[in-house]
């Protein structure tokens, strides 16, 4: 009975941070169509989060010492990278059509793992690969000529690889559980990435020129006037905090394959948000794309070969990656 409770606790937590994560992009677009530049608002995001977060970063200060490249790859990839790109994107395209193009991660890192690592893959794998591409073609509607604007789907391909590079750079360190040290802990991991991420978006967002007036006004969604300080804290608190704490927890009390299932639904949360609150239509073969790219993403997930280490393998023989998987799984979504 004990279990039972956990896992449908895991399932409600999982469910709760897919919706968090979703509905970032549904808030950050009206803020960017107000005035706002996508790095603004990313830099608010992510430096909002960071404060939130200092005394998680306080509490695991070692890692600074024990895994400095490790969260320099999360700051710099999953944090600043991956919500850079995702939210320059969706000022150009739609939200639900720059997630679907991100979640061509996991088929990206399968291709690392063929043709950089030179690891066999699996039959199931490669299917899922060629689903999510002809998903992919489908969401953007090649035979139109490619009706959507393809520096908006550059950069969204762009935060795909952002993901990527996060998996190749924490693959070295995971080698230490094997080898019987404590892997480093995943909501310390992503303290510091967003500190780290928050510091170099500051430099880069310069955001000493930005319009702070928007955020004392109201914005447009759909029709209706929406008080630009609600839409902000809704990304920092529900759509960054929230949905990365109750996404590691989550996948504490799931299996890791449950959780990924889970994980998928993120991106149809994000695209029926944006139907509901931003009138951001999806034709009947894009929603059938989105479907293709969100079943052959997980089958790609699911499908990676495991190896002795590496968190690109999702390596769940036991507990002992557990850590680290949570970590992945939190990565994955960290630009939504």
């Amino acid at each position: 009975m004990h279990a039972s409770q956990g896992r449908s606790a895991g399932l409600g937590l999982a469910l709760a941070s897919a919706f968090a994560f979703g509905g970032s992009g549904v808030a950050a677009k009206p803020l960017i169509e107000a005035g706002l530049d996508p790095l603004h608002v990313v830099w608010l995001r992510v430096a909002g989060a960071a404060l939130v977060m200092l005394p998680v970063a306080w509490r695991h200060r070692d890692l600074v010492r024990s895994r400095p490249v490790l969260l320099l790859g999360f700051g710099l990839l999953a944090v600043a990278g991956v919500q850079a790109c995702y939210f320059a994107a969706i000022s150009r395209i739609p939200v639900g059509v720059a997630l679907l193009v991100e979640y061509l991660a996991p088929a990206l890192v399968l291709g690392w793992v063929r043709f950089v690592q030179r690891r066999p893959v699996t039959r199931a794998a490669a299917v899922g690969v060629v689903l999510a591409v002809g998903g992919l073609a489908c969401v953007v509607e090649v035979w139109s000529g490619l009706s959507f604007d393809a520096v908006g789907l550059l950069l969204a391909l762009g935060a795909a690889c952002c993901q990527v590079g996060y998996f190749v750079l924490s693959d070295p360190g995971s080698g230490d559980k094997a080898a019987g040290a404590e892997p480093p802990h995943p909501v310390g991991v992503i303290a510091y990435g967003l500190l780290i991420g928050a510091a170099v978006l500051t430099v880069v967002a310069r955001p000493w020129g930005m319009d702070w007036s928007v955020l004392g006004g109201s914005t447009g969604m759909n029709g209706a006037e929406v008080p630009a300080w609600l839409l902000l804290g809704w990304i920092v608190l529900l759509a960054t905090v929230i949905a990365y704490v109750t996404g590691v927890i989550s996948v504490r009390l799931l299996s890791p394959a449950v959780a990924g299932v889970v994980a998928c639904l993120e991106a149809v949360i994000a695209t029926v948000l944006a139907w509901v609150l931003l009138g951001e239509h999806l034709a009947a073969p894009q929603l059938i794309g989105g479907a293709m790219v969100l079943i052959g993403a997980f089958i790609a997930q699911s499908s990676t070969p495991k190896a002795p280490s590496g968190p690109v393998a999702s390596g769940v023989g036991g507990g002992g990656g557990r850590d680290v998987v949570e970590g992945e799984l939190s990565v994955r979504r960290a630009a939504t």
